[in-house]
């Protein structure tokens, strides 16, 4: 969903490479037998309290400097790519880094997104009416940073508050970014999505081409990065994330425990999956490729190559295929709403997206199921001119929105719209079936927030919230009529929309590695 639940906020912040500490530092891989990493703040078991934060001494910041460039060498030879240039390096305090936090959060156009966004998302149920989004992230960021490299000034960014040993394996990680930089450019590469609010037919299918091209590019940044994180770690015992296979698989098992993490544990289902996204589905989609394409494929070719759909990275061998995921047509829907309502957001219910929703909505059993039936999907939202003040806009009832998505079969839809209906009453109050007036394959529903029509046809499912019920009998004739022209567009690596947690997914990695990504 422009990764609705991941493109969204830029649901992919760790490109760039930072991992925000909270009253923590970041650890280490972990080692058989080893305790807590040096130099973290542990809490006291008799007063509750955490030790005092130490930091760097001139001796072992200049050490710590001193490794860059062998770290970067180990980067550049278990990644095969080439150094083309030493990276700078500069020692951060704590109080910096939280502001380059903060500035980036504020001034990323993928956040400004997101709040624009953040009522779209809690139209489709992904946040809870009352959720308020920005403190929330600053909060998460602020616990979670570990470490970054700033594509901008092209330097990786050492902490002075964390040991040079407990630094080494997040530099390796870093140091990749710098690599990935050095070859492809990531400013240029990595933001392909279209920021503006499309205001025509045409405008509307140029968002919707790109697809979810940020958050599988995030992905492949991420996954990399992460691969190579893991071989340092590993590197003592002679092991690879090539020749241990079950490495990345107790790895995922790891990155899930927040125990250490008050403000992930809380975190809304449609955050976590965004944050972990990159990190965990970027490192399986990545050690698919080794073992098929080898290293230079995995690296160097996919950089060349990138994926563009979420769908590419929870699938690699549909990547590997060359496989296009059918992308739904936007009919032009202007002339029936424009007269009431202005064009708020428009993107792709991705793979992804898909598999957020049903998770929240049914539970992680119906989303490993149902998502791999999942065949395309996006959604168009519109405000009421009748929301004048900045307090109306701010209310879900004054968006209105229409989703269609597409399954690879019959059952695989009526599943899914069983599952969307059954969480009306989560997302609305007064919540009132009227079967009356419902044909054959609908739902037609009364809520605190205007009608509810649930339409099911064949293998796609067609909702829309908020219309007047004759507007949404138009909308879906258009919508599905739009499907039935056999010209499909296929998912494109030019500029376009995000899917719907893209947003999120792309302030993440934009901010760097995160705690959440890292083994504890």
């Amino acid at each position: 969903m422009k990764r609705m639940a991941l493109r969204w906020f830029g649901l992919a912040w760790l490109a760039v490479g930072i991992v925000v500490c909270g009253a923590q530092t970041a650890p280490t891989a972990p080692k058989p037998g080893e305790g807590p990493a040096s130099g973290v703040p542990q809490d006291n078991p008799d007063n509750g309290k955490k030790t005092p934060e130490t930091h760097l001494t001139p001796a072992q910041a200049k050490e710590l400097f001193r490794s860059v460039d062998d770290i970067l060498h180990f980067a550049s030879s278990d990644s095969k790519l080439p150094v083309k240039h030493e990276v700078k390096r500069k020692l951060q305090t704590r109080t910096s880094v939280e502001k380059y936090v903060v500035d980036k959060f504020n001034d990323d156009e993928d956040a400004k997104r997101m709040q624009r966004s953040e009522i779209v998302l809690k139209k489709f149920g992904l946040l809870d009416r009352d959720f308020q989004l920005k403190p929330f992230l600053v909060s998460l960021l602020t616990e979670q940073i570990a470490g970054y490299y700033d594509s901008k000034t092209k330097t990786v960014n050492l902490l002075d508050w964390i040991a040079p040993d407990s630094q080494k394996p997040v530099l390796a990680h870093e140091l990749t970014h710098a690599l990935q930089d050095q070859h492809v450019d990531l400013d240029s590469w990595e933001n392909k999505s279209l920021s503006d609010v499309s205001k025509n037919v045409e405008d509307d299918n140029k968002h919707l081409a790109v697809d979810e091209v940020d958050t599988a590019r995030e992905a492949v940044l991420e996954g990399q990065a992460m691969a190579v994180f893991v071989d340092y770690s590993l590197k003592g015992s002679g092991k690879t994330l090539l020749t241990s296979p079950n490495v990345a698989g107790s790895l995922n098992e790891d990155l899930t425990d927040n125990s250490d993490s008050p403000v992930m544990a809380r975190a809304p289902l449609l955050l976590q999956e965004s944050l972990l996204f990159p990190y965990r589905e970027g490192l399986n989609f990545e050690q698919v490729l080794m073992k098929d394409k080898g290293l230079t494929e995995a690296f160097a070719g996919v950089l060349d190559r990138p994926p563009s759909t979420s769908f590419e990275i929870l699938n690699p061998k549909s990547y590997e295929r060359q496989a296009k995921v059918p992308l739904l047509q936007m009919p032009d829907v202007h002339g029936l709403l424009d007269n009431q309502y202005a064009p708020y957001d428009i993107g792709v219910m991705g793979a992804l997206d898909v598999r957020i929703l049903t998770e929240l909505f049914a539970g992680e059993d119906a989303a490993v199921a149902l998502t791999p039936q999942w065949d395309g999907g996006i959604y168009y939202a519109a405000q009421s001119k009748m929301a004048k003040t900045p307090e109306q806009k701010a209310e879900t009832g004054s968006v209105a929105l229409m989703y269609l998505s597409a399954w690879k079969s019959p059952d695989a839809a009526k599943t899914f719209a069983a599952i969307y209906a059954e969480e009306l009453g989560r997302k609305y109050s007064g919540v009132k079936r009227q079967q009356e007036l419902e044909s054959n394959g609908e739902q037609i529903y009364q809520t605190n927030e205007g009608p509810v029509l649930i339409a099911l046809n064949g293998n796609q499912v067609f909702t829309s919230e908020s219309f007047e019920l004759g507007l949404a009998h138009k909308l879906e004739f258009l919508m599905e009529g739009a499907q039935s022209n056999g010209n499909l567009q296929t998912a494109q690596t030019t500029p376009g929309a995000k899917e719907l947690s893209g947003a999120i997914v792309h302030v993440f990695a934009n901010c760097g590695l995160m705690r959440v990504g890292m083994p504890h």
